[in-house]
């Protein structure tokens, strides 16, 4: 589980950081797959919605 977790993460992060510029499509795209990957491996709905919803305003 933890495994494809990190894998999945890393993806994310690999493409973002691959952006020249990080625009507020690219955080949403970004969080989207990181909000998939946290469900998947089974996270609280509740945790990776504060999550989430924490990342975007810091990040834009």
């Amino acid at each position: 589980m933890f495994e494809s977790l990190t894998e999945k993460l890393q993806s994310t992060f690999k493409k973002l950081s691959g952006q020249g510029k990080l625009t507020e499509k690219n955080v949403s795209d970004a969080l989207r797959e990181v909000r998939f990957a946290l469900l998947e491996a089974d996270v609280s709905y509740k945790i990776v919605r504060q999550f989430v919803d924490d990342v975007k305003v810091r990040s834009l």
